[in-house]
């Protein structure tokens, strides 16, 4: 692959196609109980259809009275989705497509408004609003992914073989058309490839043209494409043509005596016997026509060739691309110290939040000096490609809704963002600007973008796990003729670096950052090759984070001691609700005789200890904290019941030590006062309408925090305060932190903070302007920081 560039082109919308299907038929028969969607007691027939796609993926067709028709995707879920994959024959479902991502069908729409819990036997058990009544059109036609595992017992014989098979790209490359050496990835010129079920082919440039070449850009994670140097692939095809003949022109010859073999020129003969075998070219598409705004290759018009077409491209020769990489991939990697999936130039006025790659997270947009969301009504491919591609990506992969990369917290700024493909910012798209009750954080849309191939996570591999997401951590070191695989030294190894391990390995989030690894088998690798690694937990591999370089310094040698990684698909994500804290802050002045157990917990600031205990008291700024998880996966705490702590004074247990931090600052940064919180109870003290509690602290019970619950402490109980006895009046920010060590894995840290303007004059304090960290843009965080406080009780 080191002079190859590849990208994955099975799951890609399909706006308006109809030419080209794949379909894939199983039985299903309805539940004998009656539902709301139930048929009249006519067996049901399933299959996948549209394109291009894989096997277990598709859009979703079901037969009902000899007539095919589609779901669509109101209301649909992921428990939708798993009923229809067991119908399908699968175990379950990983995901689901709207907007007609396959392509729109044709015919009924069976179901709208599906709702299932995703236990149900069939989906004739699932509420609907009945059979064929829909308010949709096939713009709007559901998709499932299934897992590529059949149901024990699952027979061939239930799957209808479609009568004609048609092509497809399954996939795109650029091929270099010079060798010589190992060439740095990503490739970003070359000759066009694509993988036809024959495997790779060329293509033919004859009517090529800038549009298809923006297509195949974007389809290879670049955002835009320039002008090829033809002068130059001419002359190459020239040589090739003449030392081709010449070869022909020796082998004609007879041949008289032997010679000693002619020795080439240095550098001619590789170079020459290279071109010569590019020469002989596997032309498999022409007549390519894109307009530029296709997502992929296969929604542009183009022909096949068939097996029996013997003139192949007349006249023409390999289509050739280059193209122009964002500014994340424009630099050697071990140059870049940190990724933004932001513009890189200016103030962004778009970002990605919750991804776990560069070029995937829910979309949020800048907007009157405060960042929001934007709803995922029409939101398509096509107006996911501009994003990405203004960000500095490809195309789009996938554009998501459903709050699939977690949701936000905020203003939700746009909606119905309808792009035609040609626009060079999506706020050159047509939208609607959006109030309250049109939409929801729970529609919050989200992409996933094209992103080059850098080849990154094949020095780097997981050895001695029970599954190919967690092991201990492997790199390679040495040249690429020559490589030796060495182990990681544990010593400092936490949240931070896992999270680049695994974006590095291509397995998501960081669950855990392991610095043991005893309980792992090292199998024939035992050298520590790499020490001393610091992370910050952007970085796109390994080798751009901070380490101590061939001088392995490790406390600990043995093997037992070096750094794993359990990896996961989702992560949680915790999010403070800013305005609680405003609306509950408050001084209490409280005896010193009600705060020994705080003490013992050092709830109370250091001049404490040299107090009159029990007489006087101690100043306290209280506020109620209400914690959201707003990410993918419960936020649990890293520690099991069996390593609790117990405290005695208050009674009880202590899953963290550090859950919270309360700081008060001054302007410049300057901490004046401090306090913490440890996690005594992390449960869902309330949860969102159809989102069920599963953690309680009751009883010893389990503790965490579900996603789409809060957790809340609230004002009036033990340390939920910072100690301000010992603080001047004056103008402070109020900051608190949740998670502040890293302690438990989440898919964004950046929005953890909470700050907010306060005045003390000695007596009342006023708490103001509470926000999330990176809520605002960052001129409005300069102007939050050089607030001069206020004289008066009355906030503007």
């Amino acid at each position: 692959m080191s002079d190859t560039q590849v990208a994955g082109g099975q799951q890609w919308g399909l706006r308006g196609l109809l030419l080209c299907m794949l379909c894939t038929w199983c039985l299903g028969t309805p539940s004998p109980s009656p539902s709301p969607a139930s048929s009249t007691g006519s067996k049901l027939r399933f299959r996948l259809a549209g394109f291009p796609r894989k096997h277990y993926e598709g859009r979703v067709e079901i037969q009902r009275a000899g007539e095919w028709g589609t779901i669509c995707d109101d209301d649909f879920t992921l428990q939708a989705a798993h009923v229809l994959c067991r119908e399908l024959g699968f175990t379950e479902a990983t995901g689901w497509a709207h907007s007609a991502k396959y392509g729109p069908g044709t015919g009924r729409i069976w179901l709208d408004n599906l709702n299932c819990r995703g236990m149900e036997r069939s989906i004739t058990e699932c509420a609907s609003r009945g059979w064929g009544n829909s308010d949709c059109t096939h713009d709007e036609d559901a998709g499932v992914v299934c897992k590529d595992q059949r149901l024990p017992g699952f027979s061939d014989s239930n799957i209808i073989e479609v009568e004609e098979q048609h092509l497809q790209v399954e996939e795109v490359r650029l091929k270099s058309a010079v060798g010589g050496g190992r060439r740095p990835l990503p490739v970003t010129e070359g000759l066009v490839e694509v993988r036809l079920p024959g495997g790779w082919s060329q293509v033919c440039d004859r009517g090529w043209s800038a549009h298809n070449s923006r297509v195949i850009c974007g389809m290879l994670g670049f955002p835009s494409e320039r002008r090829v140097n033809t002068a130059f692939y001419r002359r190459l095809r020239k040589r090739a043509a003449k030392a081709s003949a010449q070869r022909r022109g020796s082998r004609s010859r007879p041949v008289t005596k032997l010679k000693a073999k002619h020795k080439p020129r240095a550098g001619q003969g590789p170079k020459k016997r290279l071109l010569a075998q590019r020469q002989r070219h596997s032309f498999g598409l022409h007549g390519v026509a894109c307009l530029g705004t296709e997502a992929h290759l296969s929604l542009c018009p183009l022909e096949f060739y068939r097996g029996n077409d013997t003139a192949r491209c007349p006249g023409g020769a390999p289509a050739v691309v280059s193209c122009v990489p964002g500014s994340l991939y424009a630099t050697p990697s071990g140059q870049r110290k940190k990724h933004s999936s932001t513009q890189p130039r200016g103030e962004p006025r778009l970002r990605l939040k919750g991804g776990a790659w560069p070029g995937e997270g829910r979309v949020e947009v800048l907007k009157g000096g405060e960042w929001g969301t934007i709803c995922d009504h029409k939101w398509d491919l096509q107006s996911a490609s501009v994003l990405c591609r203004e960000l500095g990506f490809g195309s789009a992969r996938e554009a998501l809704s459903g709050a699939r990369m977690g949701q936000g917290m905020g203003p939700i700024h746009l909606s119905e963002v309808r792009c035609s493909g040609q626009e060079a910012s999506l706020w050159s798209c047509p939208h609607k600007n959006i109030t309250a009750e049109d939409c929801s954080h729970a529609q919050d849309a989200a992409v996933r973008c094209n992103l080059p191939y850098t080849g990154v996570e094949t020095t780097i591999r997981l050895s001695g796990g029970r599954s190919r997401y967690e092991g201990r951590v492997e790199v390679q070191v040495g040249g690429p003729g020559s490589p030796r695989w060495g182990l990681i030294c544990g010593d400092d190894w936490g949240t931070l670096e896992a999270m680049v391990a695994c974006r590095q390995l291509g397995l998501g989030y960081a669950n855990h950052g392991l610095q043991e690894t005893w309980y792992w088998d090292s199998g024939n690798v035992t050298d520590v090759v790499l020490s001393g690694v610091r992370c910050t937990g952007s970085e796109l591999s390994l080798g751009e984070c901070a380490h101590h370089g061939t001088h392995i310094a490790c406390k600990r040698t043995d093997t037992r001691f070096t750094a794993g990684v359990i990896c996961s698909e989702t992560a949680s994500d915790l999010i403070l609700h800013s305005a609680l804290v405003q609306e509950t802050a408050y001084i209490e002045d409280r005896p010193l005789h009600m705060l020994y157990c705080a003490a013992e917990e050092n709830c109370l600031a250091r001049s404490a200890r040299s107090a009159n205990w029990p007489y006087g008291h101690r100043r306290l700024l209280r506020f109620s904290s209400q914690i959201h998880n707003l990410g993918r996966a419960d936020f649990r705490p890293k520690a099991g019941r069996h390593s609790w702590v117990w405290h005695e004074c208050h009674g009880h247990y202590h899953s963290m030590d550090i859950f919270t931090h309360y700081d008060i600052l001054t302007p410049n940064g300057t901490k004046v006062a401090e306090g913490h919180k440890a996690s005594f109870c992390l449960e869902d003290t309330e949860c969102q309408e159809d989102v069920s509690k599963r953690y309680e602290c009751a009883n010893f019970g389990e503790q965490g925090i579900t996603v789409g619950c809060w957790d809340l402490y609230r004002h009036d109980i033990d340390c939920q305060w910072i100690d301000i006895t010992d603080v001047k009046p004056g103008n402070y920010i109020l900051q608190v932190v949740i998670n502040p060590n890293y302690e438990v894995a989440e898919s964004d840290f950046t929005n953890n903070a909470m700050k907010c303007n306060c005045k003390y004059d000695g007596h009342r304090i006023w708490v103001h302007n509470c926000h999330i960290g990176d809520a605002f843009s960052e001129e409005a965080n300069r102007r939050f920081e050089r607030y001069p406080g206020q004289a008066s009780n009355q906030i503007v």
